[in-house]
């Protein structure tokens, strides 16, 4: 009888447990902006403080959420306590009456902690993870490009972060969203003692994740197509480096890989010809019995043996 008793008590403890209220731990991220960290674990409740600024303390407050305005309960005053349950948050506004101006507001976000299941973006084919970047010189620029789940198609990027040996890396988010344009001002000459770090935070809904990379630009650097690619008699063919690679040659020196495939393939077909890699000079001969074929030509650094930069062809 004791047992059940206890078995019994323990339980109704372990529910009135589950169901309190519990102080959230809660991050600002920028301004207007609050993050909550919480468990990824069902019937979460979290008490979360707004306030709507100092300047109406003296003022009748009236908040919404989404635009709709609270009433069960009401939440009025200048400083309020919301309960946020799951995934249920959104954004809080103040105003100066129930249907009256606008006077601030303050987007609450949830971001699961740890924050190991992600859900908007997909993770690359290629081994490079849900960001990827690259860059067509040592001049600072880069480029870094990211792919929404068909699920989480309208998330919203929030805030990119970009930075090395902590200091800023001024970027600029692609009109669709879709990636940043980024320009690190240090000498191309330098050598790179510190990574390049970029981290995304985007939001579906009031779902909040972040995503982190980090790279050398050596690492990324990929040449543009290869100019003025030609052919003389005899199966010579010649190109140019592209408008975009540093001078001089001799110090950023590239090098190619030549592939030939049967006629009206592309460059990325398994079936080819032959490959050759390592050119140290702009142009090859071909000698082969096919009087048809396709000329592949691409680049590389020379001395990092970063990657390759895209194929450029001739038929």
């Amino acid at each position: 009888m004791h047992t059940l008793l206890l078995m019994v008590l323990c339980a109704a403890l372990h529910c009135a447990s589950s169901d309190s209220h519990q102080d959230a731990d809660i991050e600002t991220l920028m301004d207007n902006v609050l993050v909550l960290r919480v468990p990824h674990s069902p019937g979460t409740r979290f008490h979360v403080p707004l306030i709507c600024g100092e300047a109406h303390q003296n003022q009748p407050v009236f908040w919404k959420k989404n635009g709709i305005r609270l009433l069960l309960p009401p939440l009025e005053g200048n400083q309020v306590s919301v309960l946020v349950e799951e995934m249920d948050a959104g954004n809080y506004s103040c105003h100066l009456s129930p249907d009256g101006q606008y006077l601030n507001h303050t987007l609450v976000l949830v971001r699961l902690n740890p924050d190991n299941m992600s859900v908007i973006l997909e993770e690359s084919d290629s081994g490079e993870g849900h960001i990827q970047c690259s860059g067509h010189n040592y001049n600072g620029s880069f480029h870094c490009g990211w792919t929404r789940q068909p699920s989480r198609s309208r998330a919203a990027v929030l805030l990119v972060r970009a930075e090395r040996n902590s200091v800023e890396i001024p970027c600029e988010l692609d009109a669709d969203g879709s990636g940043v344009s980024c320009q690190d001002a240090k000498c191309i000459f330098e050598e790179e003692r510190h990574r390049i770090s970029v981290t995304v935070y985007i939001h579906s809904v009031s779902r909040l994740e972040g995503y982190t990379t980090a790279f050398y630009l050596r690492d990324i650097v990929r040449p543009e197509h290869l100019p003025n690619l030609s052919y003389s008699e005899g199966g010579l063919f010649t190109w140019d480096n592209p408008d975009s690679w540093q001078k001089p040659c001799s110090f950023f020196s590239l090098e190619f890989e030549v592939l030939v495939v049967y006629h009206e393939e592309t460059c990325d077909a398994a079936d080819i010809l032959f490959k050759i890699n390592e050119i140290e000079v702009n142009n090859y001969t071909v000698s082969v019995k096919n009087k048809k074929y396709v000329f592949c030509v691409r680049a590389r650094d020379k001395h990092t043996q970063g990657p390759w930069g895209d194929w450029s062809h001739y038929v």
